[in-house]
This record gives C-alpha cells, sequence and structure tokens, in this order.
C-alpha cells in the first residue's frame, strides 16, 4: 500500500524556516558549510518520503493511534516531523522541528 503524502502550509513553512536558520548560522560562521542547508532539507524530505510506505511503524504522538512523528537523524543531532494519518491513502505532515526546540507539539 502506498499512501499519498502532503505537507500542510505549517510544515511547509517550518522547512522554510529551518533552511534560513540553518543559512544564516552557517553565513555567520568564518569558513561556514553553506551546502549544509540543502543537504539538511534533502535529508527531511527523503525521510519525509519514507511516509509513503511505512507511517505506521513511526512513534505515536499522543492519544490517537494516527497521530504519529518521524524521526529524522541529520548530523549529529535531528529532526520530529508530526504528520498525522487521514485515511487509509493519505498523511498529512503537521509540522518539522529540529529535536532541540521546545514548541513541537
Amino acid at each position: 500500500m502506498t499512501f499519498k503524502v502532503r505537507l500542510t502550509r505549517d510544515a511547509e513553512a517550518d522547512l522554510d524556516r529551518l533552511f534560513d536558520f540553518l543559512l544564516e548560522r552557517e553565513l555567520s560562521r568564518d569558513g561556514g558549510d553553506l551546502s549544509l542547508p540543502t543537504q539538511a532539507i534533502a535529508a527531511l524530505q527523503s525521510g519525509i518520503a519514507t511516509l509513503k510506505t511505512s507511517p505506521f511503524t513511526c512513534r505515536k504522538a499522543g492519544q490517537s493511534p494516527f497521530l504519529r512523528e518521524l524521526v529524522i537523524p541529520v548530523g549529529r543531532s535531528g529532526y520530529l516531523a508530526l504528520f498525522e494519518i487521514e485515511d487509509d491513502t493519505s498523511v498529512a505532515v503537521l509540522a518539522v522541528r529540529h529535536q532541540l526546540e521546545d514548541d513541537y507539539h
């Protein structure tokens, strides 16, 4: 079974925000790696793509069995994608946060 995965506006805004944060951080560093933001977003997109085939393997994120989170490792840390399995054919990514952010849920 294959699921259609869509990003909500909030999740798309999260990806933009995370990219901008990484870009600004690398620009401010002497010898910063300007390829890092693109690599991180590519890893996030690749991780999110795994939801097409296996959303139920991700850990639950609340009382509902359909609200779950995907851990996406990137570098020494990683990101969390909060998503909801809407029905037997579709998944909606609701939010994407760095693991150290405290406003995830």
